[in-house]
Formats: structure tokens, sequence, C-alpha cells
């Protein structure tokens, strides 16, 4: 594979770019995070769509997270060996955003204090542990300790990366011990394990 240089441009936190920084960082794969404190008219000026992520390799710019992801993944070996693998992939993926989207909206979006408060509690007592439950049946259903196949692939590490977030915000996984070891398989990854150790705790 040709040598790429590969930017990643993002806000200061982990956010919707933090899983495309694992899957370089699990690949060993030299990168340049670009952290911006502000985004300003010029910024989004130069952006395809008017906002971030963005990926820049070789020059070129591509937006919204999951394509930047997906892109990534399939360019460095954690999409799986076969097509059906892929789908099994998205679906986990697509999956995901969905409870990541009720975090976002829970957390950043809304703003009445009162239905904030009764998002969060929704989310904790019953969307976050269903959908625990659903990952719980697919790691049971695979019979690995990943999703798909026998290896990493983005379907973990996306997995890993939000549950990340709720387990920050004092959410729990008790009850669903074959998610836990996904994630502790995820974080002792010799490539990842250094990385999460030194990186900065963010809210996002």
């Amino acid at each position: 594979m040709a040598s790429q240089n590969i930017k990643l441009i993002y806000f200061t936190g982990r956010g919707r770019i933090e899983v495309s920084r694992l899957i370089l960082v699990a690949a060993g794969k030299q990168f340049e995070d670009v952290r911006l404190e502000t985004f300003t008219p010029e910024h989004k000026a130069k952006t395809p769509f008017g906002q971030l992520p963005l990926l820049e390799i070789d020059g070129e710019t591509f937006a919204q997270s999951v394509a930047i992801a997906t892109y990534l993944a399939r360019e460095f070996g954690f999409y799986g060996k076969t097509n059906r693998d892929g789908l099994r992939i998205d679906q986990i993926v697509q999956l995901t955003q969905e409870i990541l989207n009720a975090g976002y909206r829970a957390y950043l979006f809304e703003p009445d204090e009162t239905k904030k408060d009764e998002l969060i509690r929704e989310l904790k007592e019953k969307e976050f542990p269903r959908y625990l439950g659903y990952y719980e049946k697919l790691l049971r259903d695979n019979g690995t300790s990943y999703f798909v196949g026998d290896s990493l692939t983005l379907a973990d590490l996306i997995v890993y990366d939000v549950v990340f977030a709720f387990l920050q915000r004092g959410f729990s996984t008790s009850g669903f011990p074959l998610v836990e070891a996904l994630y502790q398989l995820v974080e002792s990854h010799p490539n990842i394990k250094p990385y999460v150790a030194q990186r900065k705790i963010t809210p996002n």
C-alpha cells in the first residue's frame, strides 16, 4: 500500500471522530490529529458541507463521520474478510449511531432542564441497557470475542468508543459480561492501550 498523508480534523474532544482515531491507532498508522478550539466561518468555507469532522488524505478532503470511519476501516483491514462481514459491521455501526444520537440529544441538544433530566433517566434506565442487550446477543451469536469473525473490526471499535462515553457519564454495563469482555479486549490492544492511557479526558 502506498504511503498516505492522513489528517483528521475535529474539535478538541472525542466526539464523532474518535472511532477513526482508534482505527488509525490500532493500525499503527501515522496521522495528523488536528483539534480546533473554534470553528470559524473561514473554516466552514473550506469544508464540503460546512461541518466537522473531516478527513484529509493526500490533499483531498472528505466529510461525514461514518463515511470516514468506514473508509479507514476498509483501507487498513478492520472491515472483515467478506462482503457479508461488511454487512454485519454496517448494521452494528448504524445501530450504534442510534444510541449515540440519543446521547447527544439528551446531553447536548435539549435546552429544557426538566426534559433533559427525563431523557437522561430514560437513557440510563431503559435505552442504554436495551442496546447493550442487542450487543450481548450479537457477541454471543458470533461465538468469538468479537462482533464479526475472529479479529478486531470497526464494529468492535465503535461499540467500545460509545460504551466509553456512557461509562464516563456514570452508566453501567453490569449484567452484560460479553460486552464488558469486548470492552476490555479493545482497551488492551497493544496499540490502543497506550493511546487511551495518555488521552486527555474530555466531556464528549
